[in-house]
């Protein structure tokens, strides 16, 4: 299975500090073993699958499309959920 990392998810991570690595690492690995592990969205997202775990105590969701043998990470967002959705459509 390839992984593919869109400019947005490699920026936000490049951000994390060593102990937020260390969580987005292990809900990463959870997503590479299992791709449908996270909830498949409705509407005009339907394309993307949502993964929420915890960052350092904080809901963290990662966005990401699973095409053939292909997983595109498409961005990780913190906090407040909405905008998340709203910057992906």
């Amino acid at each position: 299975m390839r992984i593919e990392q869109k400019l947005s998810f490699k920026k936000a991570y490049k951000k994390l500090k060593p102990n937020q690595k260390k969580d987005a690492d292990a809900a990463l690995r959870v997503i590479f073993a299992n791709p449908d592990v996270g909830e498949q969205k409705r509407g005009d997202l339907s394309w993307l699958y949502v993964y929420k775990f915890k960052m350092v105590g904080q809901l963290t969701l990662i966005g990401y499309a699973v095409d053939d043998d292909k997983i595109i990470l498409t961005l990780i967002a913190s906090g407040a959920h909405e905008n998340f959705y709203r910057d992906l459509k």
